[in-house]
């Protein structure tokens, strides 16, 4: 049992008891309520430690990684909870740390985004051996979540995410770029992606669009600073939730649900969007880009499927993308005259001899052929300009990741 300081970047927030195998035991001060992450209640000056031990937990590598159980073999450890004492819970989505209480431990001596970190986990987690000598758990993969292999490397100076694709197709990674294509034609502010090829096998890679002053706050963490009443909808009451923070939220959404309707994004969960928030003055700045939008162009369904679009999932607010697109306050930003060339484009994305050993051609012509299909259908219900009421009916109930655990 060790006492440590919850830190946000420079401001102590609450003094605290902590284990490695059983997180938060004890609250012993508090000092800066207004720094506690965000949808943490506070009653009487008392922090609700259940709430508190959830967003901890939650800011482990999830059990469900690709990979994680035979890295957490490698290194001797039982659960990825007990990673994140090892490198003091620091992140490089947010400004948060733990400070072992009686130390002189400062942020700016240990942060990622100004400080190197290991490339141990990383390594551990990309299936690799671990080195011999000195293990260093000094890494941001000890709070990276998603179930996707994945991994943070320092390339010429920037922090860039690896991510992998999934089995059998290893689709993601160019869905990624395809998506990213189609924001940057349309104006949505998005993160771009490139393809990393290493051993044959593709990768993702994006840089870092949080800074060692900015927090990115999911939806989830929005979702929870105040209760949502039964026949409001998750829509509605995530709109409430930014509005009550200062934050016109809207807009951003409109572009998040129309994107997700053309690549069919079946994982659009409330871990993966959110809103940036200043870390020290904690000034709202608005939604966040829009990233990780890999789960899409039917990522895992045979080509039959993916022309047929059949079974597709849908998130983060109705149960299929028609019902989605309902919520669309506007389409008058759409120029769909940029749009004519998207599969000419995604072919582009797929003009590598080396996919041949994951994609083949009749599966491109599925993705194209289908994407075409869904900007035409988005265009004509964009022109019938009908105004919908936002109800409760086909409302998601499960807004977490594919295969994620969310405590």
């Amino acid at each position: 049992m060790a006492e440590y300081i919850l830190m946000h970047k420079n401001i102590p927030v609450i003094k605290m008891e902590l284990t490695e195998a059983d997180g938060i035991t004890k609250i012993l001060d508090l000092y800066a309520p207004e720094h506690l992450p965000i949808g943490i209640p506070v009653k009487k000056n008392t922090v609700d430690k259940k709430a508190l031990n959830m967003w901890w937990a939650d800011r482990s590598i999830p059990s469900s990684r690709s990979g994680v159980q035979e890295a957490l073999n490698e290194i001797g450890l039982a659960d990825t909870k007990m990673l994140l004492v090892r490198s003091f819970g620091l992140s490089l989505s947010d400004q948060y740390w733990i400070k072992p209480d009686g130390t002189d431990l400062e942020w700016k001596r240990i942060n990622f985004f100004d400080n190197a970190f290991s490339d141990d986990i990383g390594n551990v987690l990309f299936g690799l051996k671990k080195r011999e000598g000195n293990f260093d758990f000094s890494s941001p993969d000890n709070t990276s979540d998603g179930c996707l292999k994945k991994r943070w490397k320092i390339i010429d100076g920037r922090r860039c995410l690896l991510k992998a694709g999934s089995n059998p197709f290893r689709q993601q990674p160019f869905n990624e770029v395809i998506a990213s294509n189609i924001m940057e034609k349309l104006g949505i502010p998005h993160i771009p992606y490139t393809i990393l090829w290493d051993d044959d096998m593709p990768y993702s890679v994006c840089e870092d669009f949080v800074t060692k002053d900015i927090d990115l706050v999911s939806a989830w963490r929005i979702f929870q600073t105040r209760k949502k009443k039964n026949d409001v909808s998750v829509y509605q009451h995530y709109v409430n939730c930014c509005l009550e923070l200062g934050v016109n939220v809207v807009p951003a959404l409109d572009q998040m649900i129309v994107i997700d309707y053309i690549i069919a994004n079946e994982d659009r969960h409330l871990n993966n969007f959110g809103l940036l928030r200043n870390a020290e003055t904690l000034q709202w700045l608005g939604a966040s880009p829009i990233f990780d939008s890999g789960s899409s162009l039917g990522y895992k369904k045979v080509p039959f499927d993916i022309l047929k679009e059949r079974e597709i999932i849908c998130k983060p607010f109705k149960k299929s993308h028609d019902e989605q697109l309902k919520l669309v306050s506007s389409f008058d930003w759409i120029d769909f005259r940029l749009l004519q060339d998207t599969g000419k484009k995604i072919r582009r994305v797929f003009d590598d001899q080396r996919i041949s050993n994951f994609i083949d051609q009749k599966r491109i012509d599925a993705i194209v052929q289908s994407t075409e299909q869904r900007i035409q259908k988005l265009q004509t219900f964009a022109a019938q300009k009908k105004t919908y009421f936002i109800t409760t009916e086909n409302d998601v109930t499960e807004n977490v990741a594919d295969d994620y655990r969310n405590l």
